[in-house]
């Protein structure tokens, strides 16, 4: 346990970062999720949707440093690779 003043404030620092930082990378989590249901039921505008949604969370997980940028790239990436390649079959 934190026995002086600044490690005390730390540590509270700590537990309301530790609860932002969940809630992003959740709604990062639901947004993909969203888009994954939408392609395997074949929805183009659904997934459309979904993709227009989940690319701003994404790329507000890597500027915030709870996901790396390149990780955040690659998905946005693959996801609209994804919805895209709904759309022409």
């Amino acid at each position: 346990m934190a026995t002086h003043k600044s490690a005390e404030k730390r540590a509270r620092q700590s537990i309301v970062r530790t609860a932002r930082n969940k809630a992003r990378k959740s709604r990062v989590h639901t947004a993909t999720r969203k888009i994954d249901e939408a392609v395997a039921k074949k929805d183009y505008k659904a997934a459309h949707e979904a993709l227009r949604l989940a690319q701003p969370e994404l790329a507000r997980a890597a500027s915030k440093g709870i996901i790396p940028k390149k990780r955040a790239a690659r998905k946005m990436s693959r996801l609209s690779a994804r919805v895209k390649k709904l759309k022409h079959a």
